[in-house]
C-alpha cells in the first residue's frame, strides 16, 4: 500500500503533458462517450507509474466526478460551444479558461480521494478497468498506453 500524500499537482503535470499528445482521442472519448478527461489521463498515468487501483474504486471516482460534470462542468462546456459564434476569441478565451479553472477543481477533489484510497504496486489495468465501467475496450484508447 502507498503511504498517504504520495499524490501531488505533479501528477496532473504528468497528465497534462500526457493530455498535450493525445488531445483529439481524449476530446473525442469525452464528447462521444462521456467519459471525462482527467480520470482518462488518471488511468493512464497511474498504469505508467505500477499504481492500481481496483473496479469499486475506479466506481466511486466515476461517481465523484459525475456529479461535478452534472452539475457544473457540462452546463458550462454546453454554455460555451453554443455562445462560441458570438463571442469574440478573448470572451471564448475567457470562458475556456474557467472551464479548465473548474477543471483544476476537480483535479484537486481526486487528488485528495487518491490520497485516501489504499493502492497496489505492480501490475497495473487502471485504463481497462476505466473504460470498462463506460462498455468500452481498451482499444478505443490504445494510444493512452504508455510503452514501456
Amino acid at each position: 500500500m502507498i503511504s498517504e500524500e504520495v499524490f501531488t499537482r505533479e501528477l496532473w503535470q504528468a497528465c497534462e503533458t500526457h493530455y498535450s499528445q493525445h488531445e483529439a482521442l481524449c476530446l473525442s472519448l469525452q464528447d462521444d462517450c462521456q467519459i471525462n478527461v482527467n480520470l482518462l489521463l488518471l488511468a493512464s498515468e497511474l498504469d505508467r507509474r505500477g499504481i492500481g487501483l481496483d473496479q469499486s474504486q475506479w466506481q466511486l471516482l466515476i461517481i465523484e466526478v459525475a456529479a461535478w460534470d452534472e452539475r457544473l462542468i457540462g452546463p458550462y462546456r454546453r454554455l460555451r460551444q453554443l455562445a462560441k459564434s458570438s463571442l469574440s476569441e478573448e470572451e471564448y478565451r475567457q470562458m475556456l479558461d474557467v472551464e479548465l479553472m473548474m477543471e483544476r477543481k476537480v483535479q484537486n477533489l481526486l487528488l485528495h480521494r487518491l490520497n485516501q484510497l489504499p493502492t497496489s504496486q505492480g501490475e497495473t489495468n487502471n485504463l481497462k478497468l476505466l473504460l470498462a465501467e463506460f462498455g468500452l475496450d481498451i482499444e478505443v484508447a490504445a494510444a493512452l498506453i504508455h510503452q514501456g
